[in-house]
């Protein structure tokens, strides 16, 4: 049996588990790994809703999706009992909110001006009030309050890799880094992301899931950028600068907040610790990709994607974005969840 075979198997068993959902609900935030079609009708090249994205998803649809088939946050989603996939907030209506909207963007970031080369993108600030928009609309929907109701949901955010890929490293298009140090620049981009996680808390939210970055110098896309043999360590370290400050943010968060649950998802450490199958391809792209590393349309991608890390220049295939989703869920090691796993974090 294939690498993704084994993941699949267990993604459809555990479509098929009887009984109430985890949770009633699950809102979604972030960029393009988490994107699931928010950016489709957007002024912007930071688009996937054509072939060959797609081509593994149920039916070969592109939906919009980064990726060959299901996301990260398509297979959590499964994993809560939930019937059926997120929708984004661009086709979300009525009832479909009760069991969450996706508000993710492709190219957006923490800061409102990354990914503005691109064209343009809902960074989070904007999906925090796009959220708000969702929430006035819920009453009708909910026996009593809409805040007590949306205390029980699970809430994913995955945010931050813009600004460095399309921000803090691309000094010709932004002045970031003549302005800020690494440090000064992470704790910037973690202070705002705070203040949007309280704006969240004010609305209800109480069990929140956040990614950390991965290890994006590492990326097809920035090794032939910076005409590297290798990872680019200086946009790693810069990475993990941000990702220690984002955990020392979840610890102040849980001491302060009444009431709420957040936890730290170690992406960097989940894909650096998974094994790796023979012939695996962790360094080239499954398909032909365009000058922005994005796949050329309509090209036909490679015949098998179990044997690709990534899809583009920066996004992974299924055969990545399932294990790590399971991992998040229900980790094996305390390495790489801070505090708890996703299935304790909506147990509590």
């Amino acid at each position: 049996m294939n690498f993704l075979g084994f993941f699949v198997i267990i993604l459809i068993a555990c479509s098929f588990v009887h009984g109430d959902p985890k949770v009633p609900c699950h809102f979604i935030f972030g960029d393009s790994l988490f994107d699931v079609g928010n950016n489709n009708n957007l002024t912007t090249v930071a688009k996937a809703n054509y072939a060959p994205y797609g081509i593994d998803f149920p039916g070969s649809v592109a939906t919009g999706r980064f990726t060959n088939g299901l996301t990260i946050t398509d297979v959590i989603t499964n994993l809560l009992g939930i019937r059926g996939l997120i929708l984004p907030f661009t086709t979300a209506n009525g009832s479909d909110s009760l069991r969450g909207v996706n508000y993710a963007s492709g190219s957006g970031g923490i800061r409102p001006e990354s990914g503005a080369r691109l064209g343009d993108r809902i960074w989070l600030a904007r999906q925090v009030i796009n959220h708000g928009a969702t929430i006035a609309k819920l009453q009708p929907y909910v026996f009593g309050s809409v805040s007590k109701y949306l205390n029980k949901c699970l809430y994913t955010v995955d945010i931050g890799s813009n600004d460095y890929i399309n921000n803090y490293f691309m000094p010709q298009y932004y002045p970031s880094k003549a302005i800020f140090t690494p440090d000064q620049f992470a704790t910037a981009l973690v202070t705002d992301y705070g203040k949007q996680l309280q704006v969240l808390y004010t609305y209800g939210a109480r069990k929140i899931a956040i990614f950390g970055l991965g290890s994006i110098g590492c990326t097809p896309a920035e090794i032939q950028m910076n005409n590297a043999t290798q990872c680019v360590d200086e946009i790693n370290q810069a990475v993990i600068i941000f990702n220690q400050k984002l955990i020392t943010l979840v610890d102040n968060l849980n001491a302060k907040l009444i009431g709420v649950n957040i936890t730290y998802i170690d992406t960097l450490a989940i894909q650096t610790a998974a094994p790796v199958p023979p012939d695996f391809n962790v360094v080239g792209t499954c398909c032909k990709v365009r000058s922005d590393f994005q796949c050329e349309p309509n090209v036909p991608p490679c015949p098998d994607r179990t044997l690709y890390a990534f899809m583009d220049g920066y996004h992974t295939t299924e055969v990545v974005n399932v294990p790590t989703a399971q991992t998040a869920f229900n980790s094996p090691s305390p390495t790489f969840v801070h505090p708890v796993d996703i299935n304790t974090l909506v147990s509590s």
